[in-house]
């Protein structure tokens, strides 16, 4: 069974004939198999196909084993559904694999009712029971970032000394002489360069015939072919090494992270300023706005360097996007220029690419998330949890939770709206939550409390704008204004948007005898400001759209814009009476509505 990625790029063949079961279970599975990976199904990447496929012949490993196989779809039963989990218990990725096989069992037509209610009880993958994923902490997120450092830069230093080697072996520059063991070396790396591989013989007997093999002085000399290809590029592991440190600094998405191109442009215009290369994304699963643009910059990540940002040097590029993007693309680009393709993560792979992967050796791009597993357990970092024994348990790197980590340290959404960044990544990490609402409720305190401190605008009434109308030199010695201020103010010729100014050019937001460039948000702490009767209702309906902005943003975002102006216009409301208020919400004409949006939408705003 041939599937293709979702932009049609790649494409994965899955060998269907490895399953044992029998014949009419065998149909039934490979029937789901088809419907849970076919188009429209929700799966998004060949990573998720590829987990499909894994959990299908594991289950059917596991059928295999058992005194009694089922032969039938209804032969199957929750004893085998649960006997799987007990099985699969050993290692790490079991929660998911039950989820994968959950998920296909539910495509599966004729099951018997018994075992429909087994697979509807079962817990989704990668969350707890209430939904959430928890993200690493800050240790964690430094603990990774820092062993994915430690791996690149050993690699930068190992490709470009041996860069270095060859250039000089070719140019004349460097000769052996009698070090037959530096002759060997400078040859093997000129094959290296050209083929990414060592030198081979072909077998022409026995059961191996046809086939190729290292010829054995390399390995006893120099190492393993993986070493000898690795002198001069970068392995999987190191590859994979990039990818957990780009996620780690940008927070994009696996599939993304695995096709980062390698075409970029420089927005600097290599001036020597501070670096910025834009490279063009795409995630089909956004519809219309499937193209995006990341800009990779030379700003330092300061979530994940060391508690002393000094102890950084200057020259290490592995502490900026933009360094981390051109270490890569410099590392890579014989692989890229040998195999072809735009794709920047490319490494050697001594092996196939995983479960229905049939490509032996070689330089191959990263496509999935097996070499990050891989790679965590090669790392063997402490997380900050402790089992029973008080020993720290064991730190799995998933791409997705770095993702989740870096959007909860940086409270901002990537590649997806406000709303999404909030449900999906920042409040469904329970791991932070609790945090994460107390930041909340503090930050809503201070600026309420801010807000008040700052006052309201004042307030004219009815009555007192009948009386300005009549008497205006009366009333304006009241209110501290001059006579014209007064009769323009109620002429509305002075109005902003939420109330009217009674000294443009002497606002405390600008030197005296300049006009003020504040936002009309500022308004209703300013004690230039009156506010009258016929600014209610677009008082009103900027109160109410802030209310409604609250259920569509982050939290703390919302706090931090809104809070503040959302307190002075409920409290500017409760000198009116309720009456009033509701009066002025029902009566709001459209141009009042038109102006609040535009008010809201920041277009009155100098620019």
């Amino acid at each position: 069974m041939r599937c293709f990625s979702e932009d049609g790029e790649e494409h994965r063949d899955y060998d269907l004939s490895v399953l044992v079961m029998a014949a009419g279970l065998r149909e039934a599975l490979v029937d789901a198999l088809i419907r849970r990976v076919a188009p429209g199904a929700g799966l998004a990447s060949l990573h998720s196909t590829d987990r499909v496929y894994r959990v299908l012949v594991k289950f059917d490993r596991y059928l295999a084993t058992l005194q009694w196989s089922p032969r039938e779809v209804q032969h199957l039963a929750p004893e085998h559904f649960d006997g799987f989990n007990d099985s699969r218990k050993h290692v790490a990725s079991a929660p998911e694999e039950l989820s994968d096989l959950r998920l296909l069992l539910d495509e599966v037509e004729g099951l018997t009712d018994a075992m429909a209610g087994r697979i509807a009880a079962a817990p989704p993958s990668r969350q707890r029971e209430d939904g959430s994923k928890e993200s690493y902490s800050r240790d964690e997120f430094k603990r990774i970032a820092d062993a994915a450092r430690s791996d690149l830069r050993a690699a930068a230093r190992r490709i470009r000394e041996n860069r270095e080697l060859l250039r000089q072996f070719r140019g004349g520059e460097l000769e052996p002489g009698d070090d037959q063991q530096m002759a060997l070396r400078l040859q093997l790396l000129d094959w290296a360069d050209r083929f990414a591989d060592v030198p081979r013989n072909v077998r022409t007997v026995g059961i191996t015939a046809g086939q190729s093999f290292p010829q054995p002085w390399i390995k006893k000399r120099f190492g393993p072919v993986k070493q000898v290809v690795s002198w001069l590029h970068l392995t999987m592991d190191e590859i994979a090494a990039g990818a957990v440190l780009l996620a780690a600094m940008t927070g994009e998405n696996p599939d993304v992270i695995h096709k980062t191109p390698s075409a970029h442009h420089r927005a600097d215009g290599y001036s020597g300023g501070p670096g910025t290369a834009i490279v063009d994304l795409r995630k089909l699963r956004r519809g219309r706005r499937a193209y995006m643009n990341l800009a990779l910059t030379d700003v330092p990540d300061w979530i994940s360097i060391p508690e002393k940002p000094e102890e950084v040097s200057a020259r290490d590029e592995l502490h900026t996007p933009f360094g981390l993007y051109l270490l890569l693309h410099e590392l890579t680009a014989r692989s890229r220029a040998m195999v072809g393709g735009k794709r920047l993560l490319i490494g050697y792979a001594t092996t196939g690419g995983g479960e229905g992967d049939k490509r032996g050796r070689g330089l191959r791009p990263l496509t999935h998330c097996l070499t990050v597993t891989r790679l965590s357990r090669d790392w063997s970092l402490p997380s900050d949890t402790l089992d029973g024994d008080g020993k720290a348990v064991p730190l799995v790197v998933r791409l997705d939770l770095l993702r989740l980590t870096y959007i909860e340290l940086n409270q901002k959404p990537v590649a997806h709206t406000e709303k999404t960044a909030a449900t999906q990544y920042m409040l469904r990490n329970r791991g932070n939550v609790s945090e994460y609402r107390q930041v909340v409720a503090k930050v809503l305190a201070d600026e309420v409390d801010k807000a008040r401190t700052r006052g309201t605008v004042t307030v004219m009434s009815a009555q007192e704008v009948e009386r300005a109308r009549t008497d205006p030199e009366t009333v304006a010695a009241e209110l501290g204004l001059d006579p014209v201020t007064l009769k323009r103010m109620v002429a509305g010729e002075l109005d902003t948007v939420l109330a009217s100014c009674t000294d443009n050019k002497n606002s405390p937001h600008a030197p005296p005898g300049q006009p003020c460039p504040a936002s009309f948000m500022l308004c209703l702490g300013c004690e230039c400001a009156r506010a009258l009767p016929r600014h209610l209702p677009v008082q009103v309906l900027v109160h109410d759209r802030l209310l409604q902005r609250r259920d569509e943003m982050d939290a703390l975002r919302w706090a931090e814009r809104f809070a503040g102006p959302h307190a002075q216009l409920a409290d500017l409301l409760d000198q009116h009476d309720e009456t009033a208020v509701t009066d002025a919400r029902r009566d709001a004409t459209a141009a009042d509505h038109a102006l609040a949006d535009r008010f809201l939408n920041r277009e009155l705003d100098l620019r």
